[in-house]
């Protein structure tokens, strides 16, 4: 499990990468930055990874978080312990992720609750197909979308 062909982001993808460009042009946030976080092998060091990625997002003073991933399976645990460290702190996240077939990360937490499944295989697989399973423009304004909601309803629980 991982990276596979279908969902491996090629050099083409990351020049013309979808998800920064739907933010980069949406005049209602602010772009703050990009985060980019390996999918280490021991779980102590995707703890770490994931908590360090969620204190560097509440040191710039995040609002919200959109996260995406072009692996599955293992790096879904790191997937989740971002945005569950992300959520700890009280930073609404959303994101982009290969599920597939069975729909579902291979560990959960109440903090994915706003993630778009970018499996576009007709079977739900990981197939041979270079890019088949890559996230679309419409994927990344769906998690935009979403992460506008979750945004607005954490202002409205802080009474803002």
């Amino acid at each position: 499990m991982g990276i596979g062909p279908s969902t491996k982001e090629t050099s083409m993808h990351h020049f013309r990468d979808p998800l920064l460009d739907v933010l980069a042009n949406d005049e209602d946030i602010d772009l703050l930055g990009i985060i980019l976080v390996g999918s280490p092998d021991g779980n102590a060091d995707k703890i770490l990874v994931g908590t360090r990625a969620a204190i560097w997002a509440q040191g710039m003073r995040a609002d919200g978080v959109i996260m995406s991933a072009d692996g599955w399976g293992n790096s879904h645990v790191d997937y989740a312990n971002t945005c569950e460290q992300l959520g700890r702190r009280g930073i609404p996240a959303a994101g982009l992720a290969f599920n597939g077939k069975n729909g579902k990360f291979v560990v959960t937490n109440a903090y994915l609750d706003a993630i778009v499944d970018i499996c576009k295989n007709e079977d739900g697989i990981e197939s041979n197909v270079l890019g088949e399973n890559n996230m679309t423009v419409t994927d990344c304004r769906k998690a935009l979308a979403m992460l506008k909601l979750k945004m607005r309803k954490a202002d409205r629980e802080r009474g803002n």
